[in-house]
Order: structure tokens, then C-alpha cells, then sequence
């Protein structure tokens, strides 16, 4: 599951998420930001309804249900539209913010746009939000580089008919939880974390067993090409089994697990910096 990011307009959060390499947007949250509304949802529907029988122009084929993370750490199907699809929702809303909201919107568009245009870009931006947030060199190179694996796995999963989000979802929760033994949101009680992202929480090893589990899966995807989601799901087992096995060895070895409570956390609440 790619993460929810938030956007600031005018003070209002709306929020994001990147979907087949673009920025798609929080429908009901560019709705609030432009009128203020404290029931956008209410609004979008009977703007959709209005938009419908008015003009012939049906708003909902242009969104696509994404997940986002909630006010209540959850996250639910939403209205999403990519920056093309808002600028045609806002053409619908009477609002002295429209024009404004379109520069704004343009602008992060662009953003995303350098990003692809160079993807170096992107990978210094990230890295110097972890830096800024005080993660040591070492662990934001083994983060950056379980980026890209994991980029390249989903980029392979695409290729061999893997398509719904929550199925990208399912085969990543398999390799996580044959990698380390215990499902992602066991992982993230045991680390005492709720909604923050477990992998910005991982240890050195958990990030290299990690980063391992989704690299032996795209190299079983290449060699035997598996299609839809059931064939993947099984060859995301064994990937994470491979990641698996040697975590196991390791434990073995030193007599510690892999999985801990480590995490990087502020300090102001008395948590332990990673190692």
C-alpha cells in the first residue's frame, strides 16, 4: 500500500497518494478546501447528482477508489482524481479559491512531473526529509535502496497482471509475514507503533531482511512469470520464505531476534534511536 502524504492548501490538508506514477487526490478534501463546507461529503454527492442530470458530465467516472488513510489512523476507499480529474471537478464548484487551488495544483503537479522527468530528484528530496528528520547516513541508504527493490517488484507485478491496489496490499503483507514470522500489523504492535509507516520504523537488519524477501520474490517472478494475483501470491510466500530462512540463521547464530521493538521515534518521547 503506497502511504498517504498530505498537501497544504491555504492551511487545509488534502490529501495524496501516487498511483500508477502520478499524484491522485482526496476528492472530498478539495472539496472542503474550496468551500468550506463541514460536510464535504454531502457536497461532493450532490454535486455529482447536479453534474449529472445538468450538464451530462458524470464526475465519478473520472475518480477511482483509492485507499487513504483516515482521520482515525484507518484507511478507507476514496474518491481519488489525478490533477487532470480535479481541474475538471473544480470547473463544477463556485469558489473564489478555484483559481488559486489551480496554480497550487499545478505547481505539485509539476513537482511530480521533475520527479519522473529525473528520478534522482525525488531520491534527493526523500533523502533530505530523512535527513532533516535526523535518521543516520547509513540507515537512509538502506532505506532509499528498499525503495528501489520494492519499486522494481511492483513494476514486475504490474507487468504479470497484478492490478487492484489491495491485491499489491495482500502480496506484500505475504512476503512480510514469511520474511519475519509475523504479519506487518503484528510487527507494528511490537515496535508500539499506530499510524506511522513500520518500514521508517525498521532496524539495520529488518530494512536488509526486508529489502531481501521483496528481491528474491522479483527474481522468481522474472524467472517463472507467474499471472494474476493467486500464482504471485504463492511466489510471494517463497520469496519471503527465502528472507525467511537466512533471518531465522541469523537468530540462530546470535541468539537475538530480528524482530525487536527498535525503532526510530522522537527522542522526546523517550524512544531509542536506531542502530
Amino acid at each position: 500500500m503506497e502511504d498517504t502524504k498530505i498537501a497544504i492548501f491555504k492551511k487545509k490538508e488534502i490529501r495524496k497518494v501516487l498511483f500508477n506514477k502520478e499524484w491522485w487526490f482526496s476528492v472530498i478534501d478539495v472539496v472542503g478546501a474550496l468551500t468550506d463546507t463541514d460536510r464535504p461529503s454531502a457536497y461532493w454527492t450532490a454535486m455529482k447528482a447536479r453534474t449529472n442530470s445538468d450538464e451530462g458530465v458524470e464526475l465519478s467516472t473520472i475518480c477511482r477508489q483509492l485507499k487513504l488513510k483516515s482521520s482515525d489512523g484507518k484507511f478507507y476507499e476514496t474518491d481519488c482524481a489525478n490533477t487532470e480529474g480535479i481541474f475538471r471537478i473544480i470547473q463544477s464548484i463556485p469558489s473564489p479559491k478555484a483559481e488559486p487551488f489551480k496554480r497550487w495544483l499545478a505547481k505539485v503537479g509539476y513537482e511530480r512531473v521533475q520527479e519522473i522527468e529525473d528520478p534522482e530528484l525525488g531520491q534527493k528530496r526523500t533523502r533530505m526529509l530523512y535527513k532533516l528528520k535526523g535518521y543516520p547516513d547509513a540507515w537512509i541508504e538502506k532505506r532509499m535502496r528498499g525503495i528501489d527493490i520494492r519499486e522494481i517488484l511492483t513494476d514486475e507485478w504490474n507487468k504479470h497482471e497484478v492490478k487492484l491496489q489491495k491485491e499489491y496490499e495482500i502480496l506484500t503483507a505475504e512476503i512480510a509475514n514469511a520474511t519475519f514470522g509475523v504479519t506487518p500489523s503484528k510487527h507494528k504492535k511490537i515496535k508500539g507503533l499506530k499510524r506511522e509507516n513500520l518500514r521508517d520504523h525498521m532496524s539495520n537488519l529488518e530494512l536488509i531482511f526486508s529489502m531481501l524477501g521483496e528481491a528474491a520474490t522479483t527474481e522468481i517472478v522474472k524467472t517463472e512469470h507467474p499471472l494474476g494475483f493467486d500464482d504471485n501470491k504463492k511466489v510471494a510466500k517463497r520469496g519471503g520464505g527465502v528472507a525467511g530462512l537466512a533471518r531465522s540463521q541469523m537468530e540462530i547464530e546470535t541468539g537475538k531476534k530480528v524482530v525487536s521493538k527498535d525503532n526510530f521515534l522522537p527522542l522526546l518521547k523517550g524512544k531509542k534511536r536506531l542502530k
